[in-house]
């Protein structure tokens, strides 16, 4: 099984409140995360355990430059980030290295999976 894993608190925080479905992910990693895919979103910081939060549905991944992201993209990702500038400035932090408006990303949208479809049935069975 594959994995989303965000070391931030501020993301898991994002994501255990539902306001996070997507994320930027600094280079071309879209082979690593095919779309369709299903994978675990998790939290936690390198070389530390993990936490698994829930499974996801990989719906759309798309290549793009630091420059052509979307205010969509951007506001999936983190609605505190209101511009391409405010998310290098983030990236810079956390990579430790300039972010250039020309670097590859990979904008991953995702969605909770839900195991509730067999309890719907038997719901309405009564």
């Amino acid at each position: 099984m594959m994995a989303l894993n965000f070391q931030a608190a501020k993301h898991k925080k994002m994501i255990m409140e539902r306001t996070k479905n997507c994320t930027v992910r600094l280079g071309d990693v879209s082979k690593l995360y095919p779309e369709g895919s299903i994978v675990w979103i998790t939290s936690g910081k390198k070389g530390e355990p993990k936490h698994r939060i829930y499974t996801a549905y990989l719906d759309k991944v798309r290549v793009k430059t630091m420059g052509t992201l979307t205010s969509a993209d951007l506001g999936h990702q983190n609605p505190e980030i209101n511009s391409r500038e405010e998310l290098i400035a983030d990236f810079e932090r956390i990579y430790k290295r300039r972010i250039l408006m020309e670097d590859t990303v990979t904008v991953i949208y995702f969605s909770e999976v839900h195991n509730d479809l067999n309890e719907e049935k038997d719901d309405s069975a009564e």
